[in-house]
C-alpha cells in the first residue's frame, strides 16, 4: 500500500462494490403528505443477517482535515452500516476490497452535500471522518449476538489527499 490515495467525489458507479449511496439530490420518487414531502424511496439495501436487527443509533465524530492518514480499517461480517449525516457538510468515505480476508489498498471519496452511504455486509471502511463540524450521523446498523467487527491497523497509515 504506497503512495497516496486520491479523495475523488462520491458517485454511485465508483462506489457500488462497497455499498448503496442514500442521495436526496435530483427528482425524488414520489411526493407524500398532501404533496409537501419528497420520498426519495428506498435507497439501500439493508442486511442484518439471520439473528440480528436493525438498530439505529446518534454517533458524534471528531471532525478530521485533508491530508488525512488513515491507520485502521475495520468491517462488520454480520450487517451493513449506513451513515447518515445530520448536516449537508462532505464526509470522507474510506473503502477497500477483501483480498482474502484482509483489505487492499484503500479508496477515498468525499460526499456531496446531499449524501449518505450504506456499506454492504462484510465491506473494509476507514473510521467515521467527517471533514467540518458538527459530526453528528444518525447510523443504521446490526444490532445482535455475536461478533460483527473486525479491525486490522495500517502501518505505515494511508495518506489520503485531495482530489
Amino acid at each position: 500500500m504506497t503512495g497516496p490515495v486520491r479523495a475523488r467525489p462520491l458517485t454511485a458507479e465508483a462506489f457500488a462494490p462497497f455499498g448503496d449511496i442514500l442521495d436526496a439530490s435530483g427528482t425524488c420518487d414520489r411526493l407524500i403528505n398532501a404533496g409537501m414531502c419528497e420520498r426519495h424511496h428506498d435507497r439501500a439495501r439493508l442486511d442484518f443477517g439471520t439473528e440480528g436487527r436493525a438498530g439505529i443509533s446518534i454517533f458524534d465524530a471528531v471532525p478530521r482535515s485533508l491530508p488525512y492518514d488513515c491507520d485502521l480499517l475495520e468491517r462488520h461480517p454480520e450487517g451493513s452500516q449506513a451513515f447518515l449525516p445530520l448536516s449537508a457538510n462532505p464526509f470522507l468515505v474510506i473503502v477497500a476490497r477483501d483480498l482474502g480476508g484482509r483489505p487492499d489498498k484503500p479508496l477515498a471519496f468525499v460526499t456531496g452535500p446531499h449524501q449518505g452511504i450504506n456499506l454492504h455486509r462484510g465491506t473494509w471502511h476507514g473510521v467515521l471522518t467527517p471533514l467540518h463540524p458538527p459530526g453528528l450521523f444518525a447510523v443504521v446498523d446490526r444490532i445482535g449476538p455475536g461478533a460483527n467487527l473486525e479491525e486490522v491497523r495500517l502501518d505505515p497509515p494511508v495518506r489520503i489527499i485531495a482530489e
